[in-house]
């Protein structure tokens, strides 16, 4: 038996035991025994069953997905087998109901090996969260459950080519015609958009632009085979060419009511509280980025010798290499945060925000310093750096750019301070 098989299912029962999920309704009781950063033996075991995947399935191919950009169907299989996806799905649909913060520790592991496939891996959870958060039982057995039962993928569809970090601007439409609803519009920048097996939608359901973004949107879930959902070519971007991003036209789609998400009206709502579980594992991918570009540029710089000595004894590269490790520990302590807070049933959304910020702000300082360090050779794609420069800017554009992340943290910190003037 294959030592990854075997050490999935050693693990298995023991995280299967996890179920710190917490719901809109059901917030789970805050523990008093203050600070704790020890992992317990259930999140050492899922870790280290991520770790150990990564590097024997991840890192030999990493190079050869990014050159080729093809899904990788393989590697996403295996770790499906493995138990390494859909951890958040909720027991009566035959999932794990694990919390964020196993999840998180996933991500940062798989994103150590290739941010670019822990994407592909990844998103899928980005899709299930409003489902997840807002689907009823049928809802979630019937499309939850089947990403259990087979190797399937779903997306998030809200992005459109007018409508990014405002949300509220999106242009897709649903118009409600007896017991259905006709949707038509185009999404872009959708990751799993040409594999996904289903999708959540969002899109406009009262056409008075005066109506706020709270009642103005509905939230759908979407078959990709229904008749009039058409995805376009698959965008060559720039880093983590591994996943699959597309845009998707809409064209007279028929949904039926019961594929409705609440109720209308409801969409914005559940399109943003879907964020707050999904931007720390973002920041935790991000994490995992910084650390490989901290590990790689330390064992670089303790090889390569200019002036008679290895340049980690140059002092300008030491600091660079500690400012990438200071990054990298604090980076991870805010997605810890973001995760812990948010299963405990307590609102993170200005944490998770930080989380994502501070991350691939430093995924992205600890790339450019570590094509710093190899010099001439971190600009070449022989050498992994490279790549994961290449792969670290996204984190500051999706799940909101950094520039929304700011808005957010800022809006807060003016409301407290009114709140204590």
């Amino acid at each position: 038996m294959n030592p990854l098989t075997q050490l999935a299912r050693a693990t298995r029962p023991i995280y299967k035991k996890l179920s710190t999920s917490a719901t809109l309704s059901s917030a789970k009781p805050i523990p008093t025994t203050g600070f704790c950063f020890e992992l317990n033996d259930e999140q050492k075991a899922l870790q280290e069953l991520a770790r150990k995947f990564t590097r024997e399935e991840i890192i030999p191919v990493a190079a050869q997905y990014d050159k080729t950009g093809e899904y990788p169907w393989p590697i996403l299989k295996k770790a499906w087998e493995l138990g390494l996806m859909n951890g958040h799905v909720p027991v009566h649909c035959g999932g794990l109901g694990l919390g964020v913060f196993e999840g998180c520790l996933v991500s940062e592991e798989i994103a150590y090996g290739c941010s670019g496939i822990m994407a592909a891996i990844y998103i899928t959870e980005v899709g299930q969260a409003p489902i997840i958060l807002a689907g009823n039982k049928e809802q979630q057995k019937k499309y939850l459950g089947r990403l259990i039962d087979e190797p399937l993928v779903a997306a998030y569809c809200v992005t459109e080519p007018g409508a990014g970090s405002d949300v509220a601007g999106v242009k897709t439409r649903a118009e409600k015609k007896g017991d259905e609803w006709i949707l038509n519009g185009q999404k872009m920048w959708i990751t799993n958009g040409g594999v996904a097996n289903w999708y959540f939608v969002l899109a406009r359901t009262n056409p008075d632009p005066k109506c706020p973004p709270s009642k103005a949107f509905t939230g759908f879930i979407v078959e990709r085979e229904w008749p009039g959902v058409v995805p376009g070519r698959k965008e060559q971007n720039m880093g983590q060419r591994a996943s699959d991003t597309r845009g998707i036209t809409f064209e007279d789609v028929r949904i039926p009511k019961e594929n409705v998400l609440i109720g209308e009206g409801a969409g914005f709502k559940i399109a943003m509280g879907a964020f707050d579980k999904t931007r720390p594992p973002v920041g935790a991918g991000a994490t995992g980025l910084a650390n490989r570009a901290l590990h790689e540029a330390t064992k670089y710089a303790l090889e390569r010798k200019t002036f008679g000595v290895p340049i980690a004894q140059h002092q300008a590269v030491a600091f660079l290499l500690a400012d990438m490790a200071v990054g990298v520990e604090t980076a991870r302590l805010a997605w810890m945060k973001a995760a812990w807070l948010v299963d405990h049933g307590q609102r993170n959304t200005v944490l998770a925000s930080v989380a994502k910020l501070h991350a691939s702000e430093v995924a992205n300082k600890a790339a450019s310093d570590a094509v710093q360090i190899f010099g001439g050779n971190g600009f070449n794609t022989e050498y992994p750096v490279e790549k994961l420069m290449r792969d670290a800017k996204i984190y500051q554009i999706y799940e909101g750019t950094s520039q929304i992340q700011r808005v957010i943290i800022s809006r807060e910190l003016f409301s407290a301070a009114k709140q204590t003037a």
